[in-house]
C-alpha cells in the first residue's frame, strides 16, 4: 500500500500555489472530447489502412496516423503496425484509461489514385487546412469511389507489359511480344473472374502460371514462337509483379520484424502458388511435347535481341522497354497521369542502369539490379514530395522491369524437366535478386532524405524572410 501512494505521490504534479495537502493536478494531455477522440483515431486508422492496402512500409504507416492524430490534439499516441492490423493507442494521462481502437487490414487491392488522393488529404490535415469531421467526409468519398478507368483498361495495361518485358528480355522473335500480350491478357481475365470467386490468391496463381505455360509450350510446338522460354519469364514477371517486395524490405531494415515476416511469408506463398503451376506444365508439356518427337532443348533456348548489333546499342532499346513495362504496370494499378509519367521514367532509369552495368560493365545481375534501382529509389525521393506523388508508385514501377522472371523459370526448368540440381541454384539466385531490388529501393529512398532535407532549408533560406505583406502561416509537413 505504502508503495502505490509513493507511486501516486511521483506521478502528481503539485501547484506550488497550492497549500500542503490539497489535490495535486495529474500528468496528461489536454484532449478533446471523447467523441472527437474516437473519431480522429478512426479518421487515422483509415489512412493507414489504405496505406497498408498498396503496399507501403509500416514505419511510412506509423509517421502517417501520428502526424494525422498529432495535427487534432491527440500527441500522446502509440501506433502499432503488423501485417493484418493496426492499433492506435491514445494517452489520456495517469488517471483516465487510455482508448485503443484496432482496424484489420482485409482488402489489398491496389489503387494508386486512392493513394494519392489519400496523400493529398493528409498534408492538408497536417496543414490545418481541414477540420476533423471534413476529413473524414472526404475520406469516406476517397474509399467509396469506384477506379478511374474500366477494369478492361488494367488488362489491357497487363498486357501491354507482357510485351515490352519480352522486349526487355530480348526477344527478337516478332510473334514473342502479341503472344505475351494475348496469355497475360487471358491469364488476368481468369484471374478475375476467380477473384469473384473467392478462391485463394495461392491457386490463383497456380491456375495463373499454368494457363501461360502451357499456351506458350503450345506456341512453341506449332512454331508460333521460336522458343517457349521468354514468354513464359515475361508471364512469370507480371505474375510476381504485384506483390510487395518493397514493402517486405523497408518494415524487414527498420525493425518491424513481425510485418516483414508476415509479407515475405506471403511473398514465399504467393510465389510457391506460381511455381507449382509452371513446373506442372512443363512437365506435363515436355511429355507431350516429347511424344511428337520435339526437342525439350527449344523450350530453354533463348533467342538474343535481332534488331541491335551490340550491347551498347542495346541499352536504349533497354531503356524504352523499361519505360513501358513500369508505366503499364502503373496504369494497371490505376495511377494518375502524372504518377503514371514518373513511373515511366523510373523504369527507364532502372532498365537503362542496369542494362549499362551488365552489358558494358561486366557487373553481376543482383548487383546491377541492387545499383539501378538504389538510383531510382534515391531519385524519387527527391521528386515524389516535390511533385507530391507518391513515393511508394515510383518505387514498385521502377523495380518491376527487373524483377527475375527469366532466372525464375530456368530454374523450374532444370528442376522439373532435366533433374538439374543446379536449379536451385538458379532459383536462389533469382530469390537474391528480388531481395536485392527491393534493398537498393529502400536504399535509395534513405539516402535521399538528409539532400531533400538540405535543399528544403536552401529553399527556405534564397526565399528569404518576407519584409512586407501578410505573414504566411507555417506548414507542418510528414517526414
Amino acid at each position: 500500500m505504502g508503495i502505490t501512494q509513493r507511486a501516486r505521490g511521483v506521478l502528481r504534479r503539485r501547484d506550488p500555489a497550492e497549500p500542503v495537502g490539497t489535490r495535486n493536478a495529474v500528468y496528461g494531455p489536454a484532449l478533446p472530447e471523447e467523441s472527437t477522440v474516437h473519431l480522429v483515431m478512426d479518421l487515422g486508422l483509415r489512412i493507414g489502412e489504405v496505406q497498408m492496402a498498396s503496399g507501403a512500409g509500416a514505419s511510412d504507416v506509423t509517421a502517417t496516423i501520428i502526424g494525422v492524430v498529432s495535427a487534432y490534439g491527440l500527441p500522446h499516441c502509440e501506433v502499432d503496425v503488423i501485417y493484418t492490423s493496426i492499433t492506435v493507442s491514445c494517452y489520456r494521462g495517469t488517471e483516465e484509461v487510455p482508448i485503443t481502437s484496432l482496424r484489420v487490414v482485409r482488402n489489398r487491392s491496389i489503387d494508386y489514385t486512392r493513394l494519392a488522393d489519400v496523400e493529398d488529404l493528409v498534408r492538408k490535415i497536417t496543414a490545418g487546412e481541414m477540420s476533423a469531421s471534413d476529413a473524414y467526409s472526404e475520406l469516406d468519398k476517397i474509399t467509396s469511389a469506384p477506379h478511374p478507368f474500366p477494369r478492361w483498361v488494367a488488362t489491357l495495361a497487363w498486357a501491354g507489359m507482357a510485351a515490352s518485358l519480352s522486349v526487355l528480355l530480348g526477344g527478337g522473335d516478332p510473334m514473342l511480344p502479341l503472344v505475351a500480350a494475348v496469355v497475360t491478357a487471358l491469364v488476368d481475365r481468369i484471374g478475375r473472374y476467380l477473384n469473384k470467386r473467392a478462391l485463394p490468391f495461392f491457386f490463383q496463381q497456380a491456375v495463373g502460371g499454368a494457363v501461360a505455360t502451357s499456351i506458350a509450350l503450345a506456341c512453341s510446338r506449332f512454331g508460333v514462337l521460336d522458343t517457349a522460354a521468354l514468354a513464359v519469364a515475361a508471364s512469370i514477371i507480371v505474375l510476381l509483379s504485384g506483390m510487395t517486395v518493397v514493402g517486405s524490405m523497408q518494415d524487414a531494415i527498420t525493425g518491424y520484424n513481425v510485418t516483414a515476416a508476415g509479407r515475405i511469408a506471403e511473398l514465399a506463398l504467393m510465389s510457391a502458388g506460381l511455381i507449382a503451376g509452371v513446373v506442372l506444365s512443363l512437365y506435363v508439356g515436355v511429355q507431350i511435347f516429347a511424344e511428337f518427337g520435339g526437342s525439350t532443348d527449344d523450350l530453354l533456348r533463348n533467342v538474343g535481341a535481332a534488331q541491335v548489333s551490340s550491347g551498347v546499342l542495346l541499352i536504349p532499346v533497354q531503356a524504352l522497354a523499361g519505360a513501358s513495362t513500369s508505366a503499364c504496370f502503373a496504369l494497371a494499378s490505376y495511377a494518375p497521369p502524372r504518377p503514371l509519367i514518373i513511373a515511366a521514367l523510373g523504369g527507364a532509369v532502372a532498365a537503362g542502369v542496369s542494362g549499362a552495368l551488365t552489358n558494358v560493365g561486366g557487373l553481376n545481375t543482383v548487383l546491377a539490379g541492387a545499383i539501378a534501382t538504389t538510383i531510382v529509389g534515391f531519385t524519387g525521393g527527391l521528386v515524389a514530395r516535390r511533385l507530391r506523388i507518391p513515393a511508394l508508385v515510383i518505387a514498385v514501377s521502377g523495380v518491376a522491369p527487373l524483377l527475375p522472371g527469366l532466372a525464375t523459370y530456368r530454374g523450374l526448368y532444370q528442376i522439373a524437366v532435366v533433374s538439374d540440381p543446379a536449379g536451385m541454384s538458379t532459383l536462389m539466385l533469382a530469390a537474391a535478386t528480388g531481395l536485392a531490388l527491393g534493398a537498393g529501393v529502400v536504399l535509395g529512398e534513405y539516402l535521399a532524405q538528409p539532400v531533400r532535407t538540405r535543399l528544403g532549408g536552401l529553399e527556405r533560406k534564397l526565399a528569404g524572410p518576407r519584409l512586407s505583406g501578410p505573414l504566411r502561416p507555417t506548414r507542418r509537413r510528414l517526414e
